[in-house]
């Protein structure tokens, strides 16, 4: 019998964060459904779903088997945050969320970003105002608050979680990230890998932990809103990288200034962990 016996749906399962997700959900007895155009990372037990989530489709809660909860994690060039894809994904996202909560959903949360607040020093909370200044910024927070708009004045009922991510680490094979890039080229056996200053501190956070507090944060129905999945603690860029390069022993060193540090990053920027903490304490109390 399965842990939990709400169905639970993941788009973008078969993505960068969704698979983690996904797996989690699996590993820890949930009734997931995973929801891709193509799987070739979950384990073949698991539920799939192959299917184009963002193509406009009224009936897509039914074709999604109903489920109670959604985590929606699919996004298109997550990593290019300028790529001329992005405004493109703003009426997609909209129009599925919108069908499936027509359709019935009433639990469903998704993945914001720490861009969509823009040039910020300090801590950010779920109350810091916002001004992104890149286009997958522009999209992100464009999209929270059409959803918050949608759902205060259509879907009251409905219990709307928005998840603002950070720095994710800990799949360095399967990522684009810097340490993925790092990897790529000690392998190729380079002696020198151009960086920025290295000098701003930002909030990492392993995967598997983001995965846990996607979870935890999404199945709960009591804190509803902007959620940051975070570890509220600053940790310079070049701290986390030289640590990752002595970790896995790698023979690569870094170029400091190689690159200018991006005019939208700060010197520090973190996150008020303050809401997932007391949802992860709850979580973890009824495990």
């Amino acid at each position: 019998m399965s842990k939990n016996k709400k169905k639970i749906a993941v788009t973008g399962a078969n993505g960068y964060l969704g698979r983690h997700v996904a797996q989690y959900l699996y590993d820890n007895g949930y009734d997931v459904y995973a929801v891709d155009i193509k799987n070739d990372t979950l384990p073949k037990k698991m539920k799939y779903i192959e299917k184009d989530i963002l193509r406009y489709n009224e009936n897509i809660f039914e074709e999604l088997e109903c489920p109670d909860v959604l985590i929606h994690l699919v996004w298109r060039d997550v990593f290019n945050h300028n790529s001329r894809y992005q405004m493109g994904n703003i009426s997609a996202h909209f129009d599925f969320v919108y069908n499936m909560l027509k359709g019935g959903l009433k639990n469903f949360s998704t993945m914001g970003s720490m861009h969509e607040i823009g040039y910020w020093e300090g801590c950010i909370d779920e109350n810091t105002p916002c001004n992104p200044l890149s286009q997958y910024g522009i999209v992100k927070n464009t999209l929270r608050l059409s959803f918050q708009e949608m759902i205060s004045r259509e879907f009251k009922d409905v219990s709307f979680k928005w998840l603002r991510g950070y720095y994710n680490h800990g799949d360095d094979e399967g990522g684009n990230l810097i340490f993925s890039k790092l990897l790529r080229a000690d392998e190729e056996g380079k002696e020198l890998f151009p960086f920025t200053s290295g000098k701003n501190k930002y909030d990492f956070l392993d995967i598997r932990e983001v995965s846990e507090q996607i979870v935890a944060a999404s199945l709960q129905t009591e804190i509803n809103g902007v959620i940051n999945c975070c570890s509220g603690k600053p940790i310079s860029l070049g701290e986390m990288v030289e640590a990752f390069i002595r970790e896995k022993g790698l023979k690569i060193k870094l170029d400091y200034g190689k690159f200018p540090d991006r005019p939208y990053d700060s010197p520090v920027v973190y996150g008020d962990n303050t809401k997932i903490a007391k949802i992860m304490e709850k979580f973890k109390n009824e495990q």
